[in-house]
């Protein structure tokens, strides 16, 4: 089984919309998702979010259902370089990485630049629970950092897909835990960009205990291909493009 997320459109902070390009994205990403054969489509109740998921549901004849975990991971800290309150992620590397606990999926979260958020943990809590919830309804049940698959439920369902429209930070709270890696540290490596398509399969390898690969990590080969610009909306760089 594959689970696919997507970053919304290029976004309209104010208005928790999309820009026009963003439109446009949301119209071209809609050309690609309507080919896929999908089980099921879950949604944040963000703006960007839903109307990033218009058109593609259109194509696809489906409706999603809106979760509210799955909105985005925003709960401001006071960045240790700069003083200032943002995102609980974009630390200045001088800083991060002289925290081995930053490294550490058990012990990222007991830093105090995160504790002194009382809501982050328990926000963190309510995605992991959640993910592994709707994984259990098709019969992946978390034990410890596997998955136990029920031979049952499971079978013959390589080809089954569940994409959810949603953000880069909480799409990497998601992706750190099925994974078991520190959610920061992914935050810190990763750049998703706007419309971007990542996919992860659960490969079903030995005892029917499953475990999930990466196999697209922030792709926008559908904006290349119908000659749009990838969006730098998030990054500190210029993004490859070509």
């Amino acid at each position: 089984m594959r689970l696919v997320f997507i970053r919304h459109c290029e976004p309209d902070y104010e208005k928790d919309s999309l820009t026009k390009k963003g439109f446009r994205e949301a119209e071209i990403l809609a050309q690609r998702v309507g080919n896929w054969k999908v089980n099921k489509f879950f949604c944040s109740p963000l703006g960007r979010a839903v109307e990033t998921s218009k058109p593609s549901l259109a194509a696809c004849g489906k409706e999603a259902t809106t979760l509210g975990w799955l909105r985005e991971f925003y709960y401001p800290i006071v960045d240790p370089s700069t003083g200032k309150k943002h995102c609980p992620w974009d630390f200045m590397p001088e800083w991060f990485t002289k925290q081995e606990e930053f490294y550490d999926k058990d012990e990222c979260y007991t830093l105090p630049v995160f504790a002194e958020n009382k809501e982050l943990k328990p926000a963190y809590d309510e995605i992991a629970d959640g993910i592994d919830g709707i994984l259990a309804t098709y019969g992946y049940t978390r034990d410890g950092l596997l998955y136990h698959a029920d031979p049952v439920m499971t079978k013959n369902d390589d080809n089954k897909t569940i994409v959810f429209f949603c953000h880069l930070g909480v799409s990497l709270e998601i992706i750190g835990h099925l994974l078991g890696i520190a959610p920061p540290m992914l935050q810190q490596c990763f750049y998703l960009a706007p419309s971007s398509v990542t996919v992860l399969n659960a490969e079903k390898r030995q005892n029917n205990n499953a475990f999930f690969r990466v196999q697209v990590m922030g792709d926008t080969s559908h904006l290349r291909m119908a000659c749009e610009p990838v969006s730098t909306m998030g990054a500190f760089s210029e993004v490859m493009s070509g």
